[in-house]
């Protein structure tokens, strides 16, 4: 016999966590499925944790302003810790990069546009002789993720929900106005499932015999390099073409190649080359010398085709609910994303204040990507 639910919300990344503590807050009854033995494995695990508000579309700008009063002030029954910490972050452009450092300055919310001795001055290893200019968000924070990740998971325990991993999603179908999902070997039904499964998302929508939406998942790979203490207060820095970019990390420094290859849905492995291309750009653009790679890493990032999320149900099939396509923004939109969700699941209807904030549903809707949606 099925164990049956109100919602089923498939995926135990960031997306999953924070949609599945809303709904529970909401009072509904929520199991959460995981494929992998343990939470957030993939992307939600490997993310640089850096909160840009710049960062994305406008629609997805959006979002994070949003998510900004939870993640400034989290409720105090989910966590005790501050999730921000002061960063920085500056955008760096060679002379034939500053058409697209001046694209971002006027898109971008509260940069300040810097010569390159002053990125010295925040940077004393970058080649000020290499670059025309640099654009500082002093706004710019580190997140804690785990800790964010873990504050929703306690949240959906204390709200009632249930959470299962090592629970593969195997059969989805639709009878009788109730999903009927096999995971794990667990049989449970539900009027929706939310499919925030990450780079599997379209996976998962095929199992459910739904149209994909045409998610790309892309690799990114980061590493960590030796630093020094003193330099734990600097910005990170970045390419503007996001060819590189690196921050500190206590007593490390984070890079990446800022690359996104695109891959089937996997559990990502650094590639050499990768790496070492990182390498040489970041050592072309500092007096670092990296010779060493203590740790690496790669997950992937998803992307629909016009780079904004999707969060709504199918426009088709019943009670298929999506949140998906985060991209690099997954972290410093949960607040928000999740909360749109699970109002939009429960309620039909935005969050009031998201709608003054400027948040727009038919932004992130999955009919805008259908190539004929219905009328």
């Amino acid at each position: 016999m099925a164990n049956a639910t109100d919602i089923l919300v498939i995926g135990g990344g960031i997306a999953g966590v924070s949609v599945g503590y809303f709904l529970a807050e909401a009072g509904c009854r929520v199991i959460l499925v995981e494929g992998e033995e343990r939470l957030a494995y993939h992307t939600t695990g490997r993310s640089a944790a850096i909160l840009y508000r710049s960062y994305g579309t406008k629609a997805i700008q959006s979002l994070t302003a949003a998510s900004l009063p939870f993640l400034e002030d989290p409720p105090r029954a989910l966590i005790d810790v501050p999730l921000l910490s002061p960063r920085g972050i500056v955008l760096v452009a060679r002379s034939g990069q500053m058409d697209r450092l001046n694209a971002q300055a006027a898109d971008g919310v509260d940069l300040e546009m810097i010569d390159p001795t002053d990125v010295a001055e925040l940077v004393p290893v970058i080649r000020a002789e290499r670059f025309r200019a640099g654009l500082l968000d002093r706004h710019a924070v580190d997140m804690d993720v785990a800790a964010l990740h873990q504050a929703f998971v306690r949240g959906m325990r204390d709200g009632g929900a249930t959470i299962r991993t090592g629970a593969p999603v195997e059969a989805l179908s639709r009878t009788k106005g109730r999903w009927l999902v096999k995971a794990g070997g667990h049989l449970i039904s539900a009027p929706v499932v939310v499919n925030a499964a990450g780079a599997w998302c379209d996976v998962v929508a095929a199992v459910a015999g739904v149209e994909p939406v045409g998610l790309a998942p892309m690799r990114r790979t980061a590493f960590m390099v030796p630093g020094r203490r003193e330099w734990s207060g600097w910005p990170a820095v970045v390419d503007i073409d996001q060819d590189w970019y690196f921050k500190p990390d206590g007593e490390q420094i984070l890079c990446s190649p800022a690359e996104e290859e695109p891959s089937m849905p996997c559990d990502a492995r650094p590639e050499e080359l990768d790496i070492a291309l990182a390498i040489d750009r970041i050592n072309r653009a500092t007096t670092l010398g990296i010779r060493t790679v203590r740790s690496a890493w790669t997950g992937l990032r998803s992307f629909v085709s016009d780079r904004s999320m999707v969060i709504g149900f199918d426009c088709v099939a019943e009670g298929f609910f999506w949140l998906a396509g985060q991209g690099g923004t997954g972290i410093q939109t949960a607040p928000a994303a999740g909360r749109l969700a699970s109002s939009l699941i429960t309620a039909g209807e935005m969050p009031p204040d998201q709608i003054r904030a400027g948040v727009r549903a038919e932004d992130f809707a999955p009919g805008r990507l259908r190539r004929n949606p219905p009328s």
